[in-house]
């Protein structure tokens, strides 16, 4: 460095320092990120263009299944899901249950009904949804939404077995998580 001016050495210096901060921090980076991985989302489960993002949850709980038996068919069928809600700031929001219906901590409440389903990318999880809210509870902040997204789930299919004449009525819980995003008119 005896052949480099002194602005040559500072900036060489300065330019070291810094890579080494940014790759001593990239791991620090990842491990605080609190914005859940991005994946494309099907054109079929757009909100309408006239909406707009009013509410961002995610979800954790179990998916409900019941073993019935019809006509000689013994299958699992879901009876309701199950969890707690919380906004993007991991603080409790409230819960979702049958309905299927979403419920706020200040006690707005909104009730959907399925437009499209669409496989998840994960094979081993519940699909992707659009739902219409059907009805509204409440004057808080669900009292606006007009429109539903579960997206990014994570497992909470029915089993691929145990539903026999041995089960028949009995229940299942199979833990999931999810994304709800909620959207209303412009």
């Amino acid at each position: 460095m005896r052949n480099l001016s002194r602005f040559q050495q500072i900036a060489a210096e300065s330019a070291n320092l810094i890579a080494t901060f940014l790759l001593c921090s990239l791991p620090l980076f990842a491990q605080y990120s609190t914005q859940p991985e991005q994946q494309e989302i099907p054109p079929a489960l757009q909100p309408p263009v006239d909406e707009k993002l009013i509410l961002q949850l995610h979800g954790n709980g179990d998916q409900i299944y019941s073993c019935k038996s019809e006509s000689g068919q013994l299958y699992w069928t879901l009876k309701a899901p199950e969890a707690q809600l919380s906004d993007i700031k991991g603080q409790p929001f409230g819960k979702h249950s049958a309905g299927p219906t979403w419920q706020s901590n200040d006690g707005s409440r909104v009730t959907g009904k399925l437009l499209v389903s669409v496989d998840s990318p994960d094979a081993e999880s519940i699909p992707w949804l659009l739902l219409k809210v059907a009805s509204h509870t409440g004057s808080g902040i669900l009292s606006r939404a007009t429109t539903i997204q579960r997206l990014n789930t994570k497992g909470g299919k029915s089993p691929a077995s145990g539903c026999d004449s041995d089960h028949v009525n009995q229940e299942v819980r199979v833990a999931y998580s999810a994304d709800y995003l909620f959207y209303a008119p412009k």
